[in-house]
């Protein structure tokens, strides 16, 4: 849904410009308004610049994950300008160049928002198709403005342009959390399966952070991308017996690919050193093979999967991407009621390089304040 919200200083409604409203039609965007949540003291609201186009979003509008509210709009890869700050927002100010993720809400008084785990809080609002405890359904990026919380608000640091930004809210902390947490760093092996949207910043990601990286993907067709990445070493999972000479070599897999379903898991678990991880975090619409326990016993390896990252990660992440100069692979295609639906299309396909943005937010939506 690529929607426009009026002037969030003077209205509560939202006004737009396009929205979805059937999970068989997809890829059709119209015109179309939304509600927005009544304004707090820590808000901010936020005139769009740049949306990135997520998998998640697919997932969604197609029913892939289960049944959406619809109309709903999408998008939670938001890079714009702060046009209005609650009375009690300490840390962005009217005007700041600012970005926000997959999650736009959390209580921050549980015991998980307390322990910098406000990603897993039971009572967190993701940035769309979530309802806030007024009832208003939480709409997402592909918008003229949008409005969030503080603590899920960041700001861009200033050599990152915004663009490039953008994608890495929600599948550069997708992938850098866990590598943090994993352990990524000198001295340690560690294998990326899939090279999209979310493999290419586990590669660029873990390259940073020091680690050795291993590329696997069941096609030789994006080698040279991965090396230019930074990574090691490549292996075509399609190649009979590409898992022997790999036995007990990993510390840990993270895999992005959205189709478990297809996997000899085995083969992947050989791979881990004693009481190494696969840990997921490409999600995907079918159930995982079924495992037995004795598949965990000769290497006492684990699985797992993770969502999203927290704010501290999330500062850290852009803080090394600022410093190494690190720049997303994307794709710039013009906000529009076309421009979505392809888009999406092509996130279906596996058709981009590697990860979409939609641009030109003026031209859809006219200069906003």
């Amino acid at each position: 849904m690529i929607t426009r919200a009026s002037p969030p200083p003077l209205s509560q409604d939202g006004k737009g410009l396009a929205n979805t409203h059937s999970c068989t039609e997809w890829t059709e965007f119209t015109k179309g308004e939304f509600k927005l949540k009544p304004f707090e003291d820590r808000d901010i609201d936020i005139a769009i610049e740049v949306c990135g186009v997520c998998a998640s979003d697919l997932h969604t509008i197609n029913g892939g994950w289960g049944d959406a509210p619809l109309p709903l709009c999408v998008g939670h890869e938001v890079v714009g300008k702060a046009v209005k700050v609650g009375d009690a927002v300490k840390t962005i100010k009217v005007g700041d160049r600012v970005g926000v993720g997959a999650q736009i809400q959390a209580d921050l008084t549980c015991a998980n928002c307390k322990a910098d785990q406000e990603n897993y809080c039971p009572n967190a609002v993701d940035t769309y198709g979530a309802p806030y405890k007024d009832g208003t359904l939480s709409q997402g990026g592909y918008a003229s403005h949008i409005r969030a919380h503080e603590y899920f608000t960041f700001k861009i640091p200033e050599n990152i342009e915004s663009a490039i930004a953008a994608p890495m809210l929600c599948a550069g902390i997708t992938v850098y959390s866990p590598l943090v947490r994993l352990g990524a760093g000198p001295g340690k092996k560690v294998a990326i399966v899939g090279l999209g949207g979310l493999g290419h910043y586990a590669v660029l990601w873990a390259v940073a952070l020091g680690a050795e990286v291993y590329v696997l993907s069941h096609t030789p067709a994006k080698k040279d991308d991965a090396l230019k990445m930074g990574a090691k070493h490549f292996i075509v999972t399609n190649e009979e017996g590409w898992e022997k000479d790999l036995n007990f070599t990993f510390d840990f897999i993270l895999n992005t690919a959205d189709a478990m379903h297809h996997f000899d898991m085995k083969k992947y678990f050989s791979t881990l050193k004693v009481m190494g991880r696969f840990h997921t975090v490409g999600f995907g619409d079918h159930p995982i093979p079924t495992l037995m326990a004795q598949d965990f016993a000769p290497n006492g390896c684990y699985l797992g999967a993770s969502h999203i990252g927290n704010r501290p990660e999330m500062l850290a992440m852009l803080d090394l991407a600022s410093k190494q100069n690190i720049k997303s692979w994307i794709e710039e295609i013009p906000i529009s009621e076309k421009g979505c639906g392809e888009a999406v299309k092509r996130v279906s396909e596996n058709d981009v390089r590697f990860r979409f943005v939609l641009t030109k937010f003026d031209d859809a939506f006219g200069k906003r304040s």
